[in-house]
């Protein structure tokens, strides 16, 4: 008779459901920009959230995300030179949300499984994903929280 030994840590990572939706690890409480706001106040939101991911939206619906990354591509974002920051500034007044933000996006629903979204955003090269029901933003996920979900299921 062959004995099968299970660990406490193996049995959870057994029973970790492949069904279970997104909306159990997505941020529900997004933090949104529109189009109108500065590019000054999108990297505020940045860095006073310690987020990297800011959907824009016109009301519910979602237009577009603005990454960390993009507004470091066009200026010195991350500098702390109080003359940088006034080129920063300049920068940032030379352009709007609308220019800078991704536009194509790929968004799900909540009903998405924690299993599909990981897959999409392995093969893709972005690292946050709008969750969308019925036209309308309900909720971010990015690949932390998907790294944050692995590690407790080791817990």
């Amino acid at each position: 008779m062959d004995l099968l030994f299970i660990f406490k840590s193996d049995f959870k990572v057994l029973m970790m459901n492949k069904k279970t939706p997104i909306s159990a690890i997505m941020t529900k409480k997004v933090i949104t920009l529109n189009k109108a706001d500065s590019l000054e106040t999108a990297e505020k939101l940045f860095k006073s959230n310690h987020i990297r991911h800011i959907p824009v939206v016109k009301g519910d619906v979602i237009i577009g995300m603005l990454s960390y990354t993009d507004l470091l591509r066009i200026s010195f974002a991350d500098a702390a030179d109080e003359g940088e920051e006034y080129i920063d500034a300049i920068v940032y007044n030379m352009f709007t949300i609308e220019q800078v933000m991704a536009k194509n996006l790929i968004s799900v629903s909540s009903t998405t499984t924690i299993k599909e979204v990981a897959e999409i955003l392995s093969k893709k090269e972005f690292h946050a994903i709008p969750v969308v029901d019925d036209n309308k933003l309900v909720g971010i996920v990015t690949t932390t929280d998907l790294i944050n979900y692995l590690l407790e299921q080791f817990n």
